[in-house]
């Protein structure tokens, strides 16, 4: 039995498929160095990594431009900051002139939106329309439609929610922002690696992700990625080791948005995912592996790198949507039996309409006459069962769906590596909580 059942993979995916941990001991082992900081050879293969890594991920989500527009932030939280800082003072809506920026967003976002828009709206003179979604948590394009009848500068959309996994309809909200002239910024903090996303035909313009969730990079790692012809102005200033002699931010991407030393043992860690990715997903035109199986890729950081190198960008493409294709039937047939679970005590509401195809494995449910917080402590004491209570950094979320005066709710994600005996441990945790129905 193991010491913990983990179902909180909407905050951090856990644990990460062998090769990821191993190549960023080999990273950091082998090269372990500042990436484009020097002319020396380590340097050099360090910036190799650096560039694989961009060139797979662009890749994987059906960006038709450069590499370079792939930047590589700590989080997804920076990157959205980056990116909504970015394009508002681009399109002038922050440098203190005549009418404020507008931005549309979501009534479903994450504080990593939500209060960075509160900070531009009370600091920076910027207004902010917030669309809210039905009773099922989902957002109507015909209410973005709406919204964007009057002139905005952004849109920005939250792919799926972290509350209760609904996923929103990026093309169509894509094709709207498009016939208005209005980039879109869309939240994939819960569908990177779960959902396959293409830019080009979803017409996502600025995509914001954090790498230790579904693409099973670690923590400390996360990027965006901006359509070509889109400008952001930089927010950070620094050494990007190119064009030091200038006095100001390079303009040459990915160095303009770029400040300061890479995580490069964290991007070793979403490169060896992505290598994990395509694996799978050549190893599914064969055969259905186990979670656990080990796959075919390689120990050594230098025959990694060849083997990116070798790789064709839209076959990667292909064998990393396959991948997601069946990391994502997994973790909704895991749902599928937690909501099972969970209807059988008439004291649990699930949070959320119909459980159709359109969500990730984030399932949200409140308890009568008990506390999200109290039964959340009780099954990680007493039954080692890993979940999270309360607002979930997202309180417009909690308050569509009326749960913020109770405290919020209790949250499982359960992920690709959960097994059936972990939502068993969790049925027993439940029985002794709440009582076995009858």
């Amino acid at each position: 039995m193991h010491e913990n059942v983990y179902l909180d993979n909407a905050a951090t995916s856990w644990p990460k498929p062998e090769s990821v941990y191993r190549l960023m001991d080999g990273f950091s082992r082998r090269i372990g160095v500042n990436p484009g900081r020097g002319g020396h050879a380590l340097a050099a293969e360090a910036d190799r990594l650096v560039r694989q890594t961009r060139r797979l991920l662009a890749a994987q989500f059906g960006h038709l431009g450069g590499a370079d527009r792939v930047v590589f932030t700590a989080n997804g939280t920076e990157a959205l900051n980056i990116a909504l800082a970015g394009l508002l003072t681009q399109r002038g809506a922050r440098t203190g002139s005549a009418a404020a920026a507008r931005v549309v967003t979501t009534g479903l976002e994450h504080n990593a939106v939500s209060r960075t828009l509160n900070h531009f709206e009370r600091d920076g003179g910027v207004a902010v329309t917030r669309v809210a979604p039905d009773a099922d948590g989902y957002i109507d394009p015909a209410d973005i439609e709406s919204a964007l009848s009057e002139p905005a500068a952004v849109l920005v959309v939250n792919h799926a929610s972290n509350v209760i996994g609904t996923v929103q309809p990026i093309e169509a909200i894509g094709a709207i922002a498009r016939r208005h002239g209005v980039p879109l910024v869309v939240d994939a903090a819960q569908t990177a690696g779960v959902v396959p996303i293409d830019m080009a035909a979803m017409g996502i313009d600025v995509l914001s992700f954090p790498g230790h969730k579904g693409l099973f990079g670690p923590m400390g790692s996360g990027a965006l990625i901006v359509a070509e012809g889109l400008e952001l102005a930089p927010q950070r200033f620094g050494g990007t080791g190119v064009d030091s002699a200038s006095p100001f931010q390079p303009e040459a991407w990915p160095y303009r948005l770029e400040a300061g030393t890479l995580a490069a043992p964290a991007i070793a860690g979403l490169f060896a995912a992505q290598l994990w990715f395509a694996a799978l997903g050549r190893t599914l035109l064969e055969r259905v592996p186990s979670p656990t199986e080990s796959l075919d890729l390689p120990d050594d950081i230098d025959a990694a790198l060849e083997l990116a190198e070798g790789c064709d960008a839209a076959e990667h493409a292909q064998a990393c949507h396959r991948a997601m294709g069946h990391i994502h039937a997994v973790e909704l047939d895991h749902l599928a039996a937690l909501e099972r679970l969970l209807v059988r005590y008439p004291a649990v509401r699930v949070l959320g309409g119909a459980r159709i195809p359109a969500r990730v494995a984030t399932l949200g449910f409140v308890v009568q006459d008990m506390s999200a917080g109290e039964l959340a402590e009780r099954l990680d004491a007493d039954h080692g069962i890993c979940c999270r209570a309360g607002l979930h950094c997202a309180p417009l979320a909690h308050e569509a769906l009326q749960t913020v005066e109770i405290g919020g709710a209790v949250r499982l994600s359960p992920g690709y590596f959960t097994r059936a005996e972990d939502i068993e441990r969790l049925a027993v945790g439940l029985d002794e909580v709440l009582g076995a129905p009858a």
